[in-house]
């Protein structure tokens, strides 16, 4: 029965530091840029856009080359999110990988 409760014990330290990852995976906001600077897309820890920034400049482009700068800047915001909240989530877990489980970014 040690053995067991052990194991329990280690379930509820690990649901524990998941639930604290997860508050500060909410409270992350990463910065995707594209085009020189020209568009800045900021994603909080959800995954929900926040903010979108045009430069003056860039609203003189072409609408294609404005779009293609968009995707581009949500596209790098992701990634840089996806790494972090990756990072954020290694650290509850010990660096221990949880089989099949892939946050949904």
């Amino acid at each position: 029965m040690t053995d067991f409760s052990k194991i329990l014990d280690k379930a509820k330290e690990l649901e524990a530091k998941m639930k604290e990852s997860q508050q500060k995976i909410k409270e992350i906001r990463v910065m995707g840029i594209s085009g020189s600077n020209s568009v800045k897309i900021t994603l909080d820890g959800d995954g929900e856009m926040q903010l979108i920034e045009l430069s003056n400049e860039i609203m003189k482009e072409d609408k294609t080359i404005i779009e293609d700068l968009i995707v581009a800047a949500h596209n790098s915001a992701k990634s840089q999110l996806k790494s972090k909240t990756t990072e954020e989530i290694s650290k509850a877990t010990g660096g221990f990988g949880i089989p099949g489980f892939k946050w949904p970014l």
